[in-house]
């Protein structure tokens, strides 16, 4: 054989053999943090068309906060294509989340192509995954440790999970540069969709985390209550055991009905990510408390990943609940900074650079107001019980298509053209907390895509 025809065989058998080398599945143990960032790499370089790392910053003693985007386009945002994020080890003690986070990346490339419902996930969605947000934490915590400290918080002794902006009162903290990290990676992506893992308890925790007087105990409903307690049990009920609320005897003997828990009722914390993803960030933030033990020891991962890796999978789906829209001008040029009301909720949603916007929300009957400086504002009922072929206005049409070939889900396109307003522009201005309503009037081109979800038909789980 000619050397000219050997030199690519090669090229192709080492190809094929690093290829296979990545796909193999981690080790359950809890791995350390040099390991984590050689695999990340590994995993970034070994699939290069569906995956993307990045670092958002660093941590106190230096060391990089590492983000894997998975999906079909990794490297760039793709217009109304949803933005979701878990991340993991905020408390660099609770070490469960990681290995879950490491598993479900390996989970997710090595079936992408291979599997019809992970390949759908991931040409539809946008997943990132901080699975280290805590490493000077992490690397002085000890293995086994079930209830204590060691390790939790980062290099200056700041709870990560304390130093957040909050809605309630005045965070006195000094930001940590970990925490500023994520808040300005919050700010450079629309995520829509976010999981926290921690320790110590097995419950889904829902926002909100504070309220007027921080007493814990007391029930602090969110605007989208009913949301937040849908995707909790999405969560719990896809786990073998979490929905039944069984106590932690190691940490907390509280049972927990369904397996959920409002923040502030389970116990109030000031200036948390989650409460801060919701209120200032505009994105649905769920604390997943996923093992009873913080650090268990490495014969106990597996199990964890098992009874996880469904409820993991099915929440990232529910980013498609809902509906979804771009605000425009009449000469289709996208409004930055409208605000997207659903009327009776008091929870704004801000449109980003390209005039998109989503709201998660269950099947039903709302009113959606939109909102910007300069133009009329418009008030639109809208429909998530049935799907519509037309509407008589002639302003409005509305075409609805399948994109799952189970169906289970269908997508109404919705075009609305509003008329040329009279009034003076006026400026903008810069959109505030998510709770806070700005702007007067709106004159837009509205296409909403509306995902309309069976309550009784969820999306198939990859196996």
């Amino acid at each position: 054989m000619k050397m000219s025809m050997l030199f690519p065989l090669v090229l192709l058998i080492l190809g094929s053999y690093k290829l296979a080398a990545a796909t193999v599945r981690p080790e359950f143990i809890v791995h350390n943090e040099q390991w984590l960032v050689d695999y990340l790499n590994t995993v970034s370089a070994t699939y290069s068309t569906i995956t993307y790392l990045y670092s958002i910053g660093k941590s106190v003693n230096g060391n990089d906060l590492w983000v894997l985007a998975i999906g079909e386009s990794p490297t760039e945002h793709i217009l109304l294509r949803p933005e979701v994020k878990y991340v993991a080890t905020i408390h660099g003690n609770e070490v469960v989340g990681r290995e879950l986070l490491i598993q479900l990346i390996h989970y997710l490339v090595d079936g992408y192509g291979q599997n019809k419902t992970i390949t759908r996930l991931l040409n539809t969605t946008r997943i990132h995954f901080l699975v280290s947000m805590n490493p000077d934490g992490f690397a002085v915590a000890k293995q086994p440790d079930c209830a204590g400290t060691q390790g939790r918080y980062n290099a200056r002794n700041y709870d990560l999970n304390r130093n957040f902006p909050d809605y309630f009162v005045t965070n006195e903290q000094e930001l940590q540069p970990e925490t500023g990290a994520v808040i300005d990676w919050s700010k450079s992506l629309q995520f829509i969709l976010s999981g926290t893992l921690h320790g110590g308890v097995k419950v889904v925790n829902y926002p909100l985390d504070n309220l007027p007087g921080g007493t814990s105990g007391q029930y602090s409903s969110a605007p989208d209550d009913d949301v937040f307690i849908h995707l909790s049990k999405t969560y719990s009920y896809a786990h073998p055991t979490m929905h039944l609320g069984q106590p932690c005897p190691e940490n907390d003997e509280r049972r927990f009905p369904e397996g959920i828990v409002n923040g502030a009722v389970f116990y109030v914390v000031n200036g948390s990510l989650g409460d801060y993803n919701y209120m200032f960030a505009g994105c649905m933030d769920l604390t997943l408390e996923v093992s009873c033990c913080k650090y268990p020891a490495d014969d106990q991962i597996e199990s964890h990943w098992n009874d996880n890796k469904d409820s993991l999978f099915r929440l990232l789906t529910q980013v498609h609940l809902g509906v979804k829209g771009i605000v425009l001008t009449p000469d289709k040029e996208p409004i930055y900074n409208a605000s997207v009301d659903v009327v009776g909720r008091s929870h704004v949603q801000w449109t980003t650079s390209l005039g998109e916007f989503w709201r998660i929300l269950l099947p039903g009957t709302y009113t959606l107001e939109v909102t910007a400086y300069g133009y009329k504002s418009v008030s639109y009922s809208l429909d998530l019980t049935k799907t519509i072929e037309y509407m008589e206005d002639s302003d409005v049409k509305r075409t609805d298509i399948s994109v799952w070939p189970d169906n289970a889900q269908n997508i109404a396109l919705l075009e609305i053209t509003l008329r040329e307003s009279t009034g003076e522009a006026v400026a903008s201005k810069d959109k505030g907390p998510t709770s806070s309503v700005a702007g007067q009037s709106l004159n837009v081109c509205l296409i909403i895509c509306c995902f309309l979800w069976s309550s009784t038909r969820m999306l198939l789980l990859a196996k």
